[in-house]
């Protein structure tokens, strides 16, 4: 009896544990890189306004080059209080400066990367997130909030199971300590929903999305991404010059679920899917559209389209739902139909005047229009069945 002996039962499960614990190890879980809110002070350096210039201090899970400075919550240049968007800490990119961090991927998965980025004493700041070779530079010269700060998040597809996630500053300043600040970096595997057979919308409720940190209550920007396949917002592009917002049940109202889309900028912001539909058939395009409870300016509008039908809807709910539901009827012309959503109006916060805001929309649907019909035909002889038999008891 090999199997019943203590030493060999000992020896097994020693063997299991060290698997199980490598193959946990193996991949990145969802959620804050190594340090990635930077809170654990470098290594040979000074932490205050300490300067990590050519390798000079190491932070840690971090690879450095270029002139990379740790900044602390107060810490002042000239007159300017630098913006730190959470806890003591954060990171400021130097010209041409950059930080990697080696994460262990699955091959051919999606991935999406959270941060949040403010910019410092340069008129015109971006910066360049990466996982090579796939890049995006994103310009982070609109500021959505008066925080000074804004949360961000960018979508890629593991081409190898070992990936680097590098930040750089691809500005060129007189001043090269001017440069973007970064904090609080994590990732999320995503996955694709698969797409409801009465619905030809796929993630149509927003519950896929990028990593959002509960502590932050700013939501997370979806900058713009024409790329369907790989996106942060699965199933969605956005196709415009500026982000829409992706917003969470614990700081914002939400008709359905935890999560939604806010739209910002007006015509500048706009969201869209291309779905599967049939020549010639006439289908239905619901979607609740609701106000995020952010203090925005009234009144907030949706221009909604599918293929060459577009309606502007206001939004006027009840007093008992602070969400509305729209409809739209359209004929399809080709097997892939465009349906999209932007903000009528360019809106604020009342509370600030100046922080971008604007309507929410969530659970959108697209389905063939006599399928409607049948379900409400179902409905009503269910009812008259109920009154039947009411009426003989």
């Amino acid at each position: 009896m090999v199997l019943s002996s203590p030493k060999c039962l000992w020896f097994s499960l020693s063997v299991f544990a060290f698997l199980l614990a490598f193959s946990s190890a193996a991949l990145v879980e969802d959620g804050a890189l190594v340090n990635g809110d930077f809170e654990t002070p470098p290594t040979g350096g000074s932490s205050s306004g300490g300067g990590v210039s050519d390798g000079a201090a190491e932070i840690p899970g971090w690879k450095t080059n270029g002139t990379v400075e740790v900044v602390e919550s107060g810490q002042k240049q000239g007159g300017m209080i630098l913006i730190v968007p959470q806890g003591g800490r954060a990171v400021r990119l130097g010209n041409d400066a950059e930080i990697r961090q080696q994460v262990k991927a699955e091959k051919g998965s999606l991935y999406s990367v959270t941060f949040s980025a403010a910019r410092t004493c340069a008129q015109l700041e971006s910066l360049n997130v990466s996982v090579p070779p796939a890049s995006q530079t994103i310009d982070l010269q609109t500021l959505y909030s008066v925080q000074g700060w804004d949360s961000y998040a960018w979508a890629f597809q593991a081409r190898e199971d070992d990936v680097a996630v590098v930040f750089r500053n691809p500005g060129m300043e007189d001043d090269p300590t001017c440069g973007p600040i970064i904090d609080d970096v994590a990732i999320k595997k995503l996955f694709v929903p698969v797409k409801p057979k009465d619905n030809a919308v796929v993630n149509g409720d927003f519950e896929e999305g990028p990593w959002m940190f509960r502590n932050e209550s700013l939501g997370v920007l979806l900058p713009t991404n024409l790329d369907e396949d790989i996106s942060s917002l699965p199933g969605w592009i956005v196709e415009s010059n500026r982000a829409v917002r992706y917003i969470d049940s614990y700081h914002y109202s939400v008709p359905g679920g935890k999560r939604a889309v806010e739209l910002l900028s007006g015509k500048e912001g706009i969201i869209s899917q291309m779905v599967q539909t049939k020549p010639d058939k006439t289908y239905s395009l619901t979607f609740s559209l609701g106000h995020a409870s952010d203090s925005c300016k009234q009144p907030l509008a949706v221009m909604a389209f599918a293929g060459d039908q577009a309606q502007n809807t206001h939004y006027s709910p009840n007093s008992n739902s602070t969400f509305q539901t729209v409809n739209l009827n359209f004929s399809a012309k080709a097997e892939r139909t465009r349906v999209a959503f932007y903000s009528v109006y360019y809106n604020t916060r009342s509370d600030d005047m100046s922080s971008l805001c604007g309507p929410v929309i969530d659970d959108v649907r697209v389905e063939q229009s006599g399928s409607v019909v049948t379900r409400i035909g179902l409905v009503l002889l269910l009812l008259c069945q109920l009154v039947v038999i009411m009426v003989l008891v």
